[in-house]
C-alpha cells in the first residue's frame, strides 16, 4: 500500500478543511498500474455504486478528515457522541460492510481489493473487522427503526460485518452526464481563489430550486462574495427528480435569474442518507471541505416523511461551537422563514387587499406537472416548470 502525500492547493485566505488537512487518497497515475498488478492476488470485496460514491468522497477530500472506512472505536464514537475518537465532529458513520462469508477471507493488517462490476476501484488496508447492531445505528442516526425510512432500508440491506481501514483509490465515478460541473474540493477552492471569493455560501439541494429557495439564496448572497449551488447527485429516493434533469433546472435559473458572475454550480457526488439533523451537520462539513464559509441550513433539512421536526436540524447545528464546526450556518429565524419565504412562494394579494394563500404540497405540484400544468409563478419559475413537465411526459 502507498501513502499519498498531501499538497495544499488552497491559500490561507480560504477556510481550512475540516480537521485542518484536505485528504487525498487518489493513487497517482504513475503508481496505479503497479497497484493494479498487486491487487490480482488480494481477496476481493464486491461493492455497490453507493459505496463507490462514499469512496469517491473520501478520495477527493469531501469527507475530510476521513481517510477510509471507520474502525470500531470511531464507529461507536460517531453513534454516541457525533465525533471521531480524535474529537473532531462527525455525525454519520461511513462504513464498509461485508457478508459473513467474506469475513473469513479477511486478515487484519492485510490489503483487500474493492471491486465494482469486477473492476478493482480501490485497495483497503484492513485495520479492523467488527460486528454491529443495525437497529441501534438506525435509532441513533435516523431516530427510527422503521424500514420504510429510505436511510434505514439502505442500512438494513447491508452485510452483518464492517471493515475499517485506509483507502488507496484507483478509480472514481466519471460523472459523464455533467463533466463541467464535476469539481473536487481542490477545484472549487482554486476557483474561489481565481474569482477572489473569500466568503462563499453553499446551498444544498436534492430537488429543483423553487422560488422560496431562490429567495433564500439571494438573501444569503447579500452577505458573502459568492454562492455555490451544490446539488447532491449520488443515490437518492426512487421518486426524487433525477440529477440530469435537476441540473438543467439549475442551469436555466442561473442563466436567467441570478447574477452569473457571483454564482457557481458544481455537483456534490455524495449519497443522500435522509438522516435529517445529523445529515445537516455532514452537509455543512462537506461544504467546508469544498471551501465554503457559510451554509444554509434548510427547513426539515435532509428530512423525509414525518421523521424529524421542521427545525430540528437548525436546533442541532446551533449546539456546536465555531471551534468545532468552522463553517457558519445560516439558520433563518422561524418567524422570518415562515413569513418571508411563504410570502415569496405561496401568497397573493386579492383586489380587496385581503391576503390569499396558495397552499401547494409536493404531491400537488407533482400532479400539476404530470398533467402539463405550470404551477403559479409565485411557486416556480416557468422555465424550470417546463423542464419538469417535459420530464414528466417521458415517464
Amino acid at each position: 500500500m502507498i501513502t499519498v502525500k498531501e499538497q495544499k492547493p488552497y491559500s490561507h485566505d480560504l477556510i481550512e478543511p475540516h480537521g485542518g488537512t484536505l485528504v487525498n487518497r487518489i493513487v497517482p497515475a504513475n503508481q496505479a498500474k503497479s497497484l493494479q498488478d498487486q491487487a490480482k492476488s488480494y481477496p476481493r470485496i464486491p461493492i455497490t455504486s453507493r459505496l463507490h460514491t462514499d469512496i469517491e468522497m473520501i478520495a477527493v477530500g469531501g469527507f475530510s478528515p476521513l481517510e477510509g472506512f471507520l474502525n470500531s472505536d470511531d464507529y461507536k464514537s460517531v453513534l454516541s457522541e457525533m465525533t471521531l475518537t480524535s474529537g473532531q465532529v462527525w455525525p454519520i458513520p461511513i462504513t464498509l460492510d461485508v457478508s459473513d462469508e467474506l469475513k473469513a477471507q479477511l486478515k487484519l493488517g492485510k490489503p483487500v481489493a474493492l471491486t465494482l462490476k469486477s473492476e478493482v476501484v480501490a485497495l483497503l488496508q484492513v485495520e479492523d473487522i467488527y460486528s454491529y447492531d443495525k437497529k441501534s445505528e438506525a435509532k441513533q442516526v435516523y431516530k427510527t427503526e422503521d424500514e420504510k425510512h429510505p436511510g434505514v432500508a439502505a442500512l438494513y440491506a447491508k452485510g452483518n460485518i464492517l471493515v475499517g481501514g485506509k483507502l488507496d483509490v484507483l478509480k472514481v465515478p466519471d460523472h459523464a452526464d455533467f463533466p463541467q460541473y464535476n469539481l473536487t474540493p481542490r477545484d472549487t477552492r482554486r476557483a474561489f481563489q481565481e474569482k477572489g471569493w473569500k466568503e462563499v455560501v453553499a446551498f444544498q439541494t436534492r430537488n429543483p430550486i423553487h422560488r422560496a429557495h431562490e429567495y433564500l439564496t439571494k438573501n444569503a448572497l447579500e452577505i458573502v462574495d459568492g454562492l455555490l449551488i451544490h446539488p447532491v447527485v449520488g443515490a437518492t429516493k426512487a421518486d426524487d427528480i433525477p440529477a440530469n434533469v435537476r441540473m438543467k433546472c439549475y442551469e436555466v435559473l442561473i442563466e436567467n435569474y441570478y447574477p452569473k458572475q457571483r454564482v457557481m454550480l458544481a455537483i456534490n457526488p455524495s449519497n443522500m442518507f435522509y438522516a435529517g439533523p445529523r445529515e445537516a451537520i455532514l452537509h455543512a462539513l462537506v461544504r467546508q471541505n469544498y471551501g465554503c464559509t457559510h451554509f444554509i441550513v434548510g427547513r426539515d433539512h435532509a428530512g423525509v416523511g414525518n421523521y424529524y421536526g421542521t427545525y430540528d436540524a437548525q436546533t442541532l447545528i446551533k449546539t456546536f461551537t465555531r471551534e468545532q464546526i468552522h463553517i457558519q450556518p445560516l439558520c433563518f429565524e422561524n418567524s422570518f422563514w415562515c413569513k418571508r419565504t411563504s410570502s415569496m412562494a405561496t401568497e397573493k394579494t386579492s383586489p380587496s387587499s385581503k391576503e390569499e394563500r396558495i397552499n401547494l404540497s409536493g404531491t400537488q405540484v407533482r400532479d400539476m406537472l404530470s398533467q402539463g400544468v405550470v404551477p403559479p409563478p409565485e411557486f416556480s419559475r416557468p422555465e424550470v416548470a417546463q423542464i419538469l413537465i417535459d420530464y414528466m411526459k417521458c415517464q
